[in-house]
């Protein structure tokens, strides 16, 4: 029972937090600065450090907490026969133990929530702005990722196990719909709240969680030096930073999105009428 009361206490912070900071709009530091090699290096560490952060606690609030919840929700609704049956996962259907639950939340909330915060910040400027922009994002990852990754995969024998399916497939929306707009909440204070690195240590102390945990991910770490590496390469050019500052690369990046959700939405449509009527 506890653990399941941590879960819920940490899922109900998330959408509070969420909830409240999604009227505030995504502020980049010095937008108008010129863009020197000292400047987007410092302007790279900034969004790294939001990643970080945003992500995790999303991840942890919404996916981990969450999640678990909803998966005991449907152990519970799937009835007698669903319990102690093996899922996909190995778990076994209504058993709660504290450490399983830990697993649950730290791995999948701590990885997942810092992959789509990083995916969050490559799309950011193609969406609308403030809670609206949340939403859309939570609806392109249920179309695009859920439906074929997790959790909506239609070939999920979960799905045969646990449910109904159709209250498994309204929790999931529902998550799916929730964690956008919470990291969208998040990540709109964040950016009001960390300045660019500089020497003080009132901000150096603000970089210090972000920055340890990045050290803790040392694959993680390298790849976002040669991704910030390619980014001060990519600034040298007059030209590539005009092509991206200019409303035509919204606009194509807006119409790429949507050819992407297109693409998806027949299989996601497949996918939830599977799920809803299994």
């Amino acid at each position: 029972m506890t653990p399941m009361l941590v879960c819920a206490a940490l899922l109900l912070a998330g959408l509070v937090a969420g909830g409240w900071w999604s009227r505030l709009e995504f502020q980049r530091p010095d937008p108008h600065a010129e863009l020197t090699a000292s400047v987007v290096t410092k302007r790279f560490i900034w969004y790294v450090a939001l990643t970080i952060s945003g992500g995790i606690f999303a991840g942890i609030t919404v996916i981990g907490g969450g999640g678990r919840l909803a998966m005991r929700l449907l152990a519970v609704t799937a009835g007698d026969n669903a319990q102690g049956r093996l899922t996909e996962a190995h778990e076994t259907v209504g058993e709660i133990t504290v450490d399983g639950t830990i697993a649950f939340v730290l791995f999948n909330g701590i990885f997942g929530g810092v992959a789509l915060a990083a995916l969050y910040l490559l799309v950011r400027r193609f969406l609308p702005p403030r809670w609206i922009g949340g939403a859309t994002f939570g609806v392109g990852l249920l179309i695009v990722g859920g439906t074929t990754v997790d959790p909506l995969r239609s070939d999920n024998r979960d799905f045969d196990i646990v449910g109904p399916g159709w209250l498994a497939l309204l929790v999931f929306v529902a998550l799916g719909l929730a964690f956008g707009v919470v990291l969208s909440g998040v990540m709109a204070a964040l950016s009001r709240w960390l300045p660019l690195l500089r020497a003080d240590r009132r901000i150096v102390i603000r970089y210090l969680v972000p920055g340890l945990l990045a050290v803790v991910a040392f694959s993680a770490t390298a790849i976002a030096v040669i991704i910030g590496l390619a980014a001060i390469a990519l600034t040298r050019s007059q030209r590539v930073v005009e092509a991206v500052r200019s409303h035509r690369w919204v606009t194509a990046g807006r119409v790429l999105g949507i050819l992407i959700i297109l693409v998806a939405l027949p299989n996601a449509i497949s996918a939830f009428v599977d799920i809803g009527t299994s």
